[in-house]
């Protein structure tokens, strides 16, 4: 029995000790806080395809972005990386985060094979992988299990808020799912061709499938675009409508469409429906934390409302989730020059101009900046690259008359605004591109009435009269502000 009792009381002491070992050493899979989705790699023998695996991609990343403790990089910076030879440490410090997804996508006919495995970054080590097979209608689903599938292996806090958020409420038909990947794919490059090639697909999808609210979500996001300054092609209430109806219906089918919330956020601001804009803004977030589109147009409406330092922060925070998207850099620079931080502003457009020379929006902004900051040879220079690149767009029209008026240079600004008056005939033309050029020439009186058409119309730019530098001109005259009385700015 003495020695059966040794060997017993060692057996213990041994079990004890590696209860002790495993309670102390360190947990095998590393603090994971942030996180990139890589664009997956289409195996299918089609490369037409492409739409259905970069949609695939960007709904994983969609299902990712709405766990709170999770920072995930937006599908702009990501999709930065396709076909990249960078190793995936480097990708991972240039975005700044811990940990990497990566996948591969074959589709045979209603059949969907993907493969995703998530890596540690730093150390380039696979932490987890896993296959799946499942027929297209049930896509959706595939999505949210992959996303909380990864949640798990990172081991990150999901609320019961965010777990129902990961669950589809209903089954899409097939060639609904199809022409929504297909008009996501469209709607992400901003241009106008492809804008109206992404309206196609979201109506397609919603003619295969009434009921499909990111379908509807899609089409108001191609509205709103449509009626920007930028893009400028459709009278902004007649797009914003058409967004507010595409909405309002995606939050009809489901209220926790995080999109749907923020293009009403969008809606609202514009139409200088104040309060219901930062509810609607708020309440996108709250869905989905890491939807940098939302934190970005949250951000604009900030400084529009003179909120400079919740303005700035908003901008950072849509920068993080997506530092390589060149529209959210332009829109920083926009935000920083409305704060009148020059320098800063001038900076951060020169970075995306570095990196896209044609880039209309960067360059637009500069104009307006260098106006403001007096620098006025150097926002010639930049006004007439923006004309050049947008193809002679009325809103560089504008800046570039307005700069020309500025400098003296009277027949040159008269000339672009005698192009300007022309263009109606052609296509929508913004009333601040006429305004900017009758303020630089010093007639007021001309300037105050097409101010006063852009307040009829509900023009975009109306919406930051209270701090944008560039009416500094006006704001002693009366009928400035009675302007912002009656936008709700005063």
């Amino acid at each position: 029995w003495v020695p059966l009792i040794v060997i017993t009381t060692v057996l213990l002491a041994t079990l004890a000790s590696l209860v002790f070992i495993r309670e102390k050493r360190p947990q095998l899979t590393p603090d994971i806080a942030s996180i990139v989705v890589l664009p997956f790699q289409n195996l299918s023998d089609d490369p037409a395809q492409e739409y259905f695996v970069d949609g695939m991609t960007d709904a994983l990343i969609g299902d990712l972005a709405k766990m709170g403790a999770l920072r995930v990089i937006s599908r702009t910076s990501a999709m930065h990386y396709k076909g990249s030879q960078k190793s995936l440490p480097e990708i991972a410090r240039e975005l700044n985060v811990d940990a990497v997804v990566e996948g591969t996508v074959q589709r045979v006919g209603d059949r969907v094979h993907v493969r995703a495995q998530l890596i540690h970054a730093s150390s380039d080590s696979h932490l987890w992988a896993a296959d799946y097979d499942r027929d297209l209608r049930d896509v959706l689903d595939l999505q949210s299990e992959v996303a909380r599938a990864i949640a798990g292996e990172v081991r990150i806090k999901i609320t019961p808020a965010e777990q129902r958020l990961l669950v589809p409420k209903r089954i899409i038909a097939r060639e609904a799912v199809d022409n929504y990947l297909q008009g996501r794919y469209f709607l992400n490059t901003h241009t106008e061709q492809d804008l109206r090639k992404a309206i196609g697909y979201f109506e397609s999808a919603i003619n295969a499938d009434h009921n499909y609210a990111q379908a509807y979500a899609g089409l108001a996001d191609c509205y709103n675009q449509l009626g920007t300054v930028v893009i400028g092609v459709l009278p902004p209430l007649e797009a914003r409508r058409t967004a507010e109806t595409a909405a309002r219906k995606a939050l009809e089918i489901d209220d926790e469409v995080a999109e749907a919330h923020a293009a009403l956020g969008y809606v609202n601001y514009f139409n200088w429906n104040w309060a219901t804009a930062e509810e609607e803004f708020k309440r996108s977030i709250e869905l989905n934390p890491n939807y940098a589109s939302a934190h970005n147009q949250y951000a604009s409406y900030l400084v529009a409302r003179g909120r400079i330092d919740e303005a700035l922060a908003e901008t950072n925070r849509a920068q993080e989730l997506d530092p390589l998207s060149l529209s959210i850099s332009s829109n920083r620079g926009f935000i920083l020059k409305d704060a009148r931080r020059y320098g800063e502003a001038i900076e951060q457009l020169r970075r995306v101009i570095a990196i896209d020379p044609n880039h209309y929006q960067a360059l637009w902004l500069l104009g307006l900046t260098y106006l403001a900051n007096k620098q006025v040879d150097e926002a010639i220079n930049a006004a007439e690259k923006a004309v050049a690149v947008s193809g002679r767009a009325p809103a560089a029209l504008g800046v570039l008359g307005l700069a020309y008026g500025v400098a003296g240079r009277k027949r040159e600004a008269n000339q672009i605004l005698n192009e300007l008056l022309q263009l109606p005939k052609q296509r929508y033309v913004t009333p601040m591109a006429p305004a900017y050029i009758y303020i630089g020439l010093g007639n007021k009186d001309q300037a105050f009435a097409w101010l006063e058409k852009g307040y009829q119309e509900r023009s975009n730019h109306i919406a930051f009269f209270k701090v944008n530098p560039n009416l500094d001109s006006l704001r002693s005259d009366p009928r400035f502000v009675d302007l912002l009385r009656r936008t709700g700015l005063y």
